[in-house]
């Protein structure tokens, strides 16, 4: 077998070696600067896109609290609301309470003056039928017309008579 022989064996070892070299010196002028090239700029755009990622991530973060500064801010806003609407409310129950109490009082009053009125008007209405009904009696009883001073004393008389039962 001639490649065992060490003179046929050390010329290929030593034609392998310069291939091997000019296979290198090939490879690194023309293969090498391209792959480093497409590597660098892939690990370029991996670096780019994680920083950018990272970006993101923190203004999302930046976000989510901005958001949840504005809904916690509209929930006391909303519970201020609500407790304005209550007083408001709370407020306007008392104002009408107050106001149908006061309503209440002035008809109640009316009503009295009304009912009083009306007794007195009664009242007078009385007095003027039992003076003819006693001026009648007494016209009788007298059998003859009388004047109208005694129509007067007669009917005084009648109702200072009659105001004493009746306060009996």
């Amino acid at each position: 077998m001639p490649q065992f022989e060490s003179h046929f064996f050390s010329s290929l070892i030593f034609w392998e070696v310069v291939s091997f070299a000019i296979l290198l010196f090939v490879l690194y002028k023309f293969a090498f600067p391209g792959i480093l090239s497409v590597l660098e700029e892939r690990e370029k755009k991996i670096k780019d896109s994680l920083d950018q990622a990272e970006r993101h991530r923190s203004e999302a973060e930046r976000k989510l609290k901005e958001y949840e500064a504005k809904l916690n801010a509209a929930a006391k806003e909303a519970e201020g609301i609500l407790a304005a609407a209550k007083e408001r409310a709370q407020r306007l129950l008392e104002e009408n309470e107050q106001r149908l109490t006061t309503e209440a009082e002035r008809i109640k009053g009316d009503a009295t003056r009304e009912i009083d009125h009306e007794r007195r008007k009664a009242i007078q209405e009385i007095r003027a039928q039992t003076t003819e009904l006693a001026l009648m009696v007494a016209e009788k009883v007298v059998q003859r017309s009388l004047n109208e001073a005694d129509h007067r004393r007669l009917a005084d008389e009648a109702l200072d008579a009659l105001t004493k039962s009746a306060a009996r």
